[in-house]
């Protein structure tokens, strides 16, 4: 049941018992009446249950505000309580209409608020607060038709384009730790079902302590060969199909209803990781389709990067547009994925937010391939980076040419380092490096969240420096035009100056 919330409160109306009022420019406030919380009311009951049962849901406003403040913060569910309940500006912006230091939520409820907002619902909110904030930025001249565009005058922009994986907070997976930890987990299975039997059963044997011996003496060595290594995996491979051999066999006498449900999807996980973990030993393969990685999380895949810090990581892959700093997740996926295949979708994603193709579109090599030419020049747009093929050699009459395509090159790759700074905000300031939710839904609300809150601290950080420069025109008054802060106004494209 939900109860549908009244028109937006003033901060001025909002009642302090120890006296005084807010102040109107206070990031919360401001942040606040950006929001447009009505708007995603219609979303949010679409997962609620309207059975009139049972007290009504808190509001939209609560539970999204509650999720900005725990990404905003950097903070763990407990301590976003506490911080709502001990900040005034906080309340407020969660839409109470005085200061209470009662909890507002026990903090497990910011579980049940990942899963009222999947991601495809935070992708809709975070394009309409992005299209509210570009309703109110102007654009310089020279931003809307940007140097080196070549067609189409229609075409307008800058569509960045690159991919990143958001590592999920596992333990780094070995073959040799993931059958040790199914042993354990197939144990306790094993032990649950017969303590349902009652007494005058006899417990099957697992050689538990033999097994754990066997995995230490492996685990804590600093050098181990292939073929001890080889035979370890065999060996707890041993143990484990026995496991799951006593827990067919008890499961006949024993419902495995008496597991819990953790404890029966370990089950499940189990008897695949043990499949794939056979068959690799079997071919003397290192890879295999739909990897289980951690036993936990099974969803997590391990994901190919090549990069020098890490060549493997293990989470989501995310494809990412960035249009004037304003950064689009436009695919998540847990299973890897060659990015340059999303080229045309962030292109017709493009078109379809502002209602014209790119003028150029800034990406990494990878997505320089003959279908991505074919389509960009088919709309009149143009794919930074070198041409394919050999280069040409340098002659007296091509010599002024190459030199300009030396320079729009170099100019691209520094058109495409926002994205490289978006990624390190997300990862070093905000949560996407390194997710702490279990669930690959609430992992994927995560990750959307986490780029709908860079969007509002942009936009937010715009406000402010546009309150900076209103201070400093009226400070320089009389030659305003010619002062060097207005051409720095000018390129970032702030909200007009009236």
């Amino acid at each position: 049941m939900y109860r549908h919330s009244e028109k937006q409160m003033k901060f001025v109306e909002f009642h302090l018992p120890f006296g005084g009022k807010l102040l109107a420019n206070n990031r919360w406030v401001r942040l606040a009446g950006m929001i447009p919380w009505h708007e995603f009311e219609e979303q949010y009951c679409r997962n609620l249950t309207n059975d009139g049962k049972g007290p009504p849901a808190l509001s939209v406003r609560m539970a999204l505000a509650a999720l900005i403040v725990k990404e905003r913060l950097g903070v763990t569910d407990e301590e976003c309580v506490e911080q709502i309940r001990e900040n005034p500006y906080l309340q407020y912006f969660c839409g109470m209409k005085a200061f209470s230091t009662g909890r507002p939520f026990h903090p497990t409820m910011l579980v049940h608020f990942r899963k009222r907002f999947p991601a495809d619902v935070l992708k809709i909110m975070n394009e309409v607060i992005v299209a509210k904030a570009a309703e109110r930025t102007v654009k310089h001249e020279d931003h809307d038709d940007p140097k080196g565009s070549c067609g189409d005058p229609d075409n307008k922009g800058k569509l960045v384009l690159d991919a990143t994986c958001v590592p999920a907070d596992i333990t780094y997976p070995t073959d040799l730790k993931l059958l040790n930890t199914a042993r354990e987990k197939s144990e306790e299975i094993i032990d649950t079902l017969h303590k349902g039997m009652g007494r005058g059963h006899k417990k099957p044997r697992t050689y538990r302590n033999k097994a754990r011996k066997a995995y230490l003496a492996i685990a804590k060595s600093r050098r181990v060969s292939a073929n001890k290594l080889r035979k370890a995996r065999r060996a707890q491979l041993g143990y484990l199909l026995r496991n799951l051999k006593n827990i067919d066999v008890l499961s006949q006498s024993t419902s495995l209803s008496t597991l819990s449900g953790r404890q029966y999807r370990d089950l499940l996980v189990i008897s695949e990781l043990y499949r794939q973990q056979q068959w690799m030993h079997d071919h003397r393969s290192l890879r295999i389709d739909d990897r289980i990685v951690s036993i936990s999380q099974p969803h997590v895949r391990p994901i190919k990067r090549g990069k020098a810090g890490s060549d493997t990581e293990f989470g989501a892959k995310l494809s990412v547009s960035l249009v004037d700093g304003y950064a689009f997740v436009d695919r998540t996926s847990w299973d890897n994925f060659n990015e340059c295949l999303d080229l045309q979708n962030q292109v017709e994603a493009y078109k379809r937010r502002y209602g014209v193709y790119p003028a150029s579109v800034h990406a990494d090599r990878i997505y320089r391939t003959r279908d991505n030419l074919r389509y960009c020049k088919e709309h009149q747009i143009r794919l930074s980076g070198p041409r394919l093929g050999r280069p040409p050699k340098e002659t007296p009459e091509n010599a002024a040419a190459l030199r300009a395509e030396a320079i729009q090159a170099r100019q691209d790759e520094l058109d495409r380092i926002p994205i490289e700074g978006k990624f390190g905000q997300g990862k070093r300031r905000f949560s996407i490096g390194r997710l702490m939710t279990k669930l690959a839904s609430t992992s994927e609300t995560a990750i959307a969240l986490c780029f709908l809150v860079m969007n509002l601290e942009k936009w937010l950080t715009a406000i402010f420096l546009c309150l900076y420069f209103k201070e400093q025109k009226l400070r320089f008054q009389n030659n305003w035009n010619s002062c060097w802060l207005r051409s720095l106004y000018l390129k970032t494209a702030l909200i007009p100056i009236s």
